[in-house]
């Protein structure tokens, strides 16, 4: 029997409007900047698991374990794992999109989860050990849906043979 994909797409955007004033219509255009560090949000199995596939990538700056997706401000470990705060151990990476792309991320991300592994990672089993991809924007979102779909597409394949 095939179980469904158990990967769940997120999406939380993150907006940020400024209004120039008369001021700043006046001055020259800035000379160009290097991208600034961007972040990508991944939840797959125990968090020290998922740090060890991204730490000493080159373009990736840092890689920090955390609590996401809940309901709860600032859960506790016992929290989390007493499935009281809707929580995913989850890590945020932060790199530089100048060196490694978002897209690049995720592969690597795809890469060290069972996508069909719906209550955890491995031997890690619980809720919180469910995978996600928390994404920021809309091109994270678009990205993160087309690989979805890719992955689909393969697994569909490999179920027919």
């Amino acid at each position: 029997m095939h179980r469904p994909l158990a990967i769940a797409v997120l999406l939380v955007t993150l907006s940020v409007s400024t209004v120039p004033d008369a001021k700043s219509a006046a001055k020259p255009a800035p000379v160009a900047r290097p991208a600034k560090p961007t972040v990508a949000v991944f939840a797959g199995g125990c968090f020290w698991c998922m740090e060890t596939q991204f730490e000493g990538v080159p373009g990736v700056t840092s890689v920090i374990s955390g609590y996401t997706g809940g309901h709860k401000a600032n859960p506790t470990y016992e929290e989390v794992c007493a499935h009281t705060t809707g929580h995913y151990e989850s890590i945020q990476v932060t790199f530089d999109p100048a060196r490694i792309t978002y897209a690049e991320l995720l592969e690597r991300f795809w890469h060290g989860i069972d996508p069909t592994q719906a209550d955890g990672q491995f031997c890690d089993i619980g809720k919180q050990y469910r995978s996600a991809i928390f994404v920021h924007d809309e091109a994270q979102r678009r990205a993160a849906l087309s690989i979805l779909a890719a992955r689909r597409r393969l697994r569909s394949q490999y179920s027919r043979l």
